[in-house]
């Protein structure tokens, strides 16, 4: 069956876009890969679909449901458990683009196809892509793809080696990876670049490993002047993940200053009751590990993150300075601190150093190896 159109305009046809779908389709070669599991879309209640190209609509034992044309859009909704398109129902549906065409899910173009299954807050829908093809666009989404192409190479590697590596630790979940900053930022096709490109393809299949295993590749966008070692962040203590010297201290972006005024900070660190007293505890090189807050009804003790969350923090390196209304919080760096520093990986970079030197600064003790990713 043909599924008749549902909305009063097509999907976008932007001149630009069209012209970069095509560009994209004649110089990458279709090639088979390994297929990562991203979800772009999650807990919705009603998606926007569509393909660059004529696609076909199936079930999840591959039967085929229908077509959907090219250009149109169309409103998946969940159904008695299941998914609606138009007249089709099913427990899940595959969208799958024809002749190398894009399926459009949200408000991106993506490679690949896409599952679109019912959860229990509506809707979710899981772009099953090309490893190093996904990598195109986490490169423009994480970086700047105007940045030297060796620290465009370093975010290559880690980037791929956390893929895999979470793809190794969800194998039973629904999907792999999410598209946002909990997992690594992806946004289809419009974030690649050819630089992008260049930069995955230079480094195609290579990955960290410690003592023969995939590391976890954890990076943020900068430190403030000092990585730091994992359990003083987290729990678990890693080999590969201690704290290094940083070069990115002199970053605009990795400076920042946030006030809060006293009812504030009673409402985001509650439990406490009025906020009597603020007592961290740091880490060697200066973050907030930990902190006890005592108020008039009681003491909480919370860690750097924890702290850096309920606040809306850029990181947990920071001084705090009483003021008339409440605390200032003057810091550095932007992220967990953890790993590669992205605008450390531009400076040094720009210094000259290549990716294999950058990365083999970040991850202390880290061997690079090149595994089957084709």
């Amino acid at each position: 069956m043909n599924l008749r159109l549902l909305l009063t305009t097509q999907l976008p046809k932007r001149p630009w876009l069209l012209t970069l779908l095509l560009w994209i389709a004649l110089v990458i070669p279709a090639q088979a890969a390994v297929q990562l599991r991203v979800a772009v879309e999650n807990g919705v209640e009603r998606l926007k679909i569509g393909s660059s190209t004529n696609a076909v609509v199936k079930d999840v034992s591959g039967r085929k449901l229908g077509d959907i044309a090219a250009m149109n859009a169309f409103y998946a909704t969940p159904s008695e458990g299941g998914v609606a398109v138009d007249t089709i129902r099913s427990g899940a549906v595959w969208i799958e683009p024809l002749a190398g065409g894009y399926v459009y899910i949200g408000d991106y173009w993506y490679r690949g196809k896409a599952l679109v299954i019912p959860s229990a807050k509506g809707l979710t829908a899981v772009n099953y892509v090309d490893l190093e093809q996904y990598l195109y666009s986490v490169l423009g989404s994480e970086m700047s793809a105007s940045w030297p192409l060796e620290a465009l190479k370093a975010q290559a590697v880690a980037a791929r080696t956390y893929a895999i590596y979470k793809q190794q630790k969800e194998r039973n979940a629904l999907y792999d990876v999410t598209n946002t900053q909990s997992s690594q930022v992806y946004k289809g096709v419009a974030s690649e670049f050819s630089s992008t490109q260049s930069a995955v393809n230079s480094t195609a299949g290579q990955v960290l490993t410690y003592n023969n295993q995939l590391i976890l590749s954890v990076f943020h966008a900068c430190s403030g002047g000092h990585t730091e070692n994992v359990e003083d962040v987290w729990s678990e203590a890693l080999p590969y993940l201690r704290g290094v010297q940083d070069y990115d201290q002199d970053i605009t972006q990795c400076q920042w200053v946030k006030s809060f005024s006293g009812e504030e900070l009673t409402k985001r660190l509650s439990g406490v009751g009025d906020i009597v007293s603020i007592s961290p505890t740091l880490t060697p090189y200066g973050s907030i590990k930990s902190m006890k807050i005592v108020g008039t009804s009681g003491t909480r003790e919370l860690k750097g993150e924890a702290v850096r969350n309920a606040l809306g923090l850029k990181s947990t390196r920071f001084t705090i300075t009483q003021e008339e209304t409440g605390l200032r919080f003057d810091g550095r760096g932007w992220g967990h601190g953890l790993g590669l520093s992205q605008w450390g990986a531009y400076k040094l970079a720009s210094r000259g150093i290549n990716y294999r030197q950058i990365l083999g600064h970040y991850y202390s003790g880290t061997k690079l190896t090149t595994i089957k990713t084709k």
